[in-house]
């Protein structure tokens, strides 16, 4: 459920009988033919459908990460590591104050990865609160199922390419992409980067039947249902 869909007397009554949230994580950014948000609609959308059946309540997702890399691709929203970091303690602490005490994170940008560290400092000064941080679509189930149908599968590749992160009118090209260096990104100017990699897709296809990619939604969905559910301190 979504916590946009309770009141705040809903929420006290909830937490009357579990103390689990939800919190999507993810990044406004350049994915070629894709949508801009697609890290923040898959984080988002996989945390609902995965929490749904478990009645747990699901935070607005944080449509921004840190991105600085592909700061030459108009529309990309970068913060920094500081101003990002900032922003999830603060939230982590309003979720304390009410009463969550098992929260998950459930991150769909690889550059989100210093929160991990976060979470680490901030468990030690939150005693009796445990916090999970879950990388949706590379957790090994879900990664699996991607290496099952096509190990070729990178970032704007078709891994990304669902019917709700498609663009109307946009074509996508047939050629498979060559694998492109993701760590020799991450050294090079915007503007490098750019030229590096052209459209954005990392390589491999930009798309495959959907009979493939829901497959790979299922897996992450189921997983990150099981994240929510199972192995608490």
């Amino acid at each position: 459920m979504k916590i946009r869909d309770m009141n705040w007397m809903q929420v006290e009554e909830y937490l009357k009988k579990d103390n689990r949230a939800v919190l999507p994580i993810g990044s406004t950014e350049q994915h070629a033919q894709l949508s801009l948000c697609v890290d923040h609609i898959l984080s988002e959308r996989v945390a609902v459908e995965a929490a749904e059946p478990l009645n747990v309540p699901v935070f607005p997702g944080v449509p921004y990460g840190i991105t600085p890399y592909f700061m030459g691709y108009p529309g990309t929203i970068s913060l920094t590591p500081d101003t990002y970091l900032r922003l999830i303690r603060d939230i982590l602490d309003s979720l304390a104050v009410h009463g969550f005490r098992r929260i998950v994170l459930v991150n769909g940008h690889g550059g989100n990865a210093p929160v991990e560290s976060l979470i680490a400092e901030w468990r030690g000064a939150h005693p009796g609160v445990a916090v999970k941080f879950h990388n949706w679509w590379k957790a090994p189930a879900t990664w699996g199922k991607v290496r099952e149908i096509d190990p070729l599968a990178s970032h704007a590749s078709w891994m990304e390419n669902f019917p709700w992160t498609r663009l109307d009118g946009v074509r996508y090209p047939s050629a498979r992409k060559p694998l492109l260096d993701a760590a020799r990104i991450r050294a090079l100017t915007p503007a490098e980067a750019r030229r590096y990699l052209g459209d954005g897709n990392f390589g491999g296809y930009y798309q495959r039947p959907d009979e493939d990619v829901l497959a790979v939604w299922r897996a992450g969905v189921e997983e990150t249902r099981a994240v929510i559910a199972r192995d608490w301190p």
